[in-house]
């Protein structure tokens, strides 16, 4: 036991002091202290660099062994070379021919030069109480379609700085032909000027031009517009994506990224948008209401190239693309549908299937992904926890890989509220890491396809990318689809003031997003008629983090599961 040391002393005119000497503080208790992240980010490092950590001893020998060389072992290893000389250059021929083979076949780098998002103007915007005022005036909304709506937006996470096109600002809304043409040329012009602006590109230098939108596709196309637009070469190789849904973005980097293998020093530009105008459902069946509430004008466009010398300039590199369909099963193909409702109007149906199926394909598209991303850390720890409860009688959970050490930003398709929070706690993501999710969710509402540079685009405005980081970009379609891509920063991003959408209103965020919370736990009243029925359904779809799990209580047959959540809106 430590004890107090008491010292007496003696002042000059004969008083005494009385010093009392502490006991030393006694050590921390380590074997409490230290936590499982911190032995975990040790193993992940130690794994990460075995085989440089075993090489360092060979190189150190090897580098004791050619400090003691006299001059007579050199010229004994002379001699020998000379000897075998024939030996000797037929095996550095055959190390030359073999790095020329490889540095011919390997794949070429794709770059990300860089990318615009459009921003509409002040005059399109469409506040929640601006909404819904248009929406009774319209007349043809019964109340409890517009009630629906209205509980749709307090739950959906959207702000009251989203926008809307011109034709439904009108009164009556006035969709169109023309104007869902006028609509489309505004964001595919406005995002490709402001990229053609800050990469002083000419419009004659782009080889490849891939351009996708869900639900409008006129003739001539869209990617035919943009051609007569900028005039571009006759020559050049044009691709026009539809009714892919929300994924379609990443589709379209993945078909740019195969030509761009086959075309050698070529541009090429992906422009990823959706149309508005005529697809906005006038009719009282709910499940065609969800995409009036969450879909916003939004679009990107933007540009890569296999130019090595493009490399200084470039922003990001593309690691990888992981597409899955699961459109060979005729539920999951069915789940998000266009179709008319019984008065024959116009909108796109949700299944009752959509939460199971979009849940399976984000398992395969995972499943696939991490043996591509992951560290071996974290693989072999996934493979031994699989031994294990292959070997163990009893039920273990599952070991679920850490992307946090694979990815440093995250870009997850902002669908709706409950996507994201699904996402993050099924990842164990941090609130920094859906961050972008949540206020590009916010503040421009759902713009499909786009929305995941919308996303990036607020982390480079938060001036987060530094050289090295990793985004992760995922996102979810018809089909039903989910496709993933990764993207390496080979340089630190700076924060662009001129053609970043966040660059006047960064400093505003993030906001904290208050949603109406109920508990649909409890019952919710007598049987529900059929329209009901999808209303009920939908409030879970919005609050399904508020929802208990069904591993939390067996019993409950009717309890969601993680993977059972809505991940996309739209085909």
């Amino acid at each position: 036991m430590a004890t107090a040391t008491h010292h007496h002393s003696a002042t000059a005119n004969g008083g005494a002091h009385l010093h009392i000497q502490q006991p030393p503080p006694p050590l921390p208790n380590f074997l409490a202290s230290i936590k499982l992240k911190h032995v975990k980010l040790g193993y992940h490092y130690l794994i990460s660099h075995l085989l440089t950590l075993s090489l360092l001893p060979i190189a150190a020998v090897a580098a004791v062994h050619i400090v003691q060389l006299n001059l007579d072992d050199v010229e004994t290893i002379y001699r020998r070379l000379q000897e075998n000389c024939e030996a000797f250059v037929t095996v550095g021929g055959a190390v030359v021919l073999g790095i020329a083979a490889y540095l011919m076949t390997r794949p070429r780098t794709i770059y990300l030069v860089d990318y615009s998002c459009y921003k509409p103007p002040e005059g399109l915007k469409a506040p929640c109480a601006k909404f819904m005022e248009r929406s009774e005036r319209h007349g043809g909304f019964n109340p409890s379609a517009l009630e629906f709506q209205r509980k749709i937006l307090e739950r959906s996470g959207l702000g009251d700085e989203t926008y809307l096109p011109e034709a439904l600002h009108c009164i009556p809304p006035a969709p169109s032909m023309a104007a869902a043409r006028k609509e489309a040329e505004d964001v595919m012009f406005g995002a490709l000027e402001n990229l053609f602006e800050s990469t002083k590109l000419k419009p004659k230098d782009i080889g490849i031009l891939v351009v996708n939108c869900s639900l409008f596709n006129p003739t001539p196309s869209l990617s035919a517009m943009i051609v007569n637009k900028y005039k571009l070469r006759g020559n050049i190789k044009t691709f026009n994506l539809g009714g892919m849904g929300c994924s379609a973005g990443v589709i379209a980097v993945d078909l740019a990224k195969d030509m761009l293998q086959v075309h050698r020093n070529t541009y090429a530009v992906v422009v990823s948008m959706e149309n508005i105008t005529q697809n906005w459902y006038f009719g009282n069946r709910k499940s065609m209401l969800i995409p009036n509430c969450l879909f916003r004008i939004g679009g990107s466009a933007v540009l890569l190239s296999n130019r090595p010398g493009d490399r200084r300039r470039a922003k990001y590199k593309l690691l990888h693309v992981v597409r899955t369909h699961c459109g060979s099963d005729d539920t999951a193909f069915n789940c998000v549908r266009q179709e008319q409702d019984d008065t024959g109007k116009t909108g796109v149906s949700l299944s009752k299937d959509l939460m199971a199926i979009a849940g399976g394909a984000l398992k395969a598209n995972i499943t696939t992904l991490g043996p591509l991303v992951l560290p071996i850390s974290e693989q072999l720890l996934f493979f031994a926890s699989l031994v294990a409860r292959k070997l163990a009688s009893t039920k273990t959970k599952p070991y679920i890989p850490d992307f946090k050490l694979a990815f440093d930003h995250f870009c997850i398709h902002a669908g709706g509220r409950a996507v994201i929070d699904e996402l993050e706690r099924s990842l164990q993501l941090s609130a920094e890491h859906v961050e972008p999710s949540r206020m590009t969710l916010y503040r421009f509402g759902n713009t499909s396809s786009s929305s995941i540079w919308y996303e990036l685009a607020y982390t480079e405005a938060k001036g987060r990318v530094t050289k090295g980081n990793r985004i992760w970009q995922i996102a979810f379609g018809s089909g039903f689809k989910c496709n993933s891509a990764v993207w390496e920063a080979v340089r630190a991003v700076k924060p662009s003031e001129s053609n970043n959408p966040w660059a006047d209103c960064i400093h505003k965020f993030p906001v904290e997003i208050k949603v109406p919370f109920k508990d649909f736990t409890k019952p919710q009243g007598p049987k529900l008629e059929s329209t009901q029925k999808y209303t009920h359904s939908t409030n879970l779809l919005l609050n399904l983090h508020q929802y208990p799990r069904r591993d939390s209580n067996p019993k409950e047959e009717n309890v969601l599961t993680p993977l059972q959540m809505p991940l996309d809106y739209k085909p």
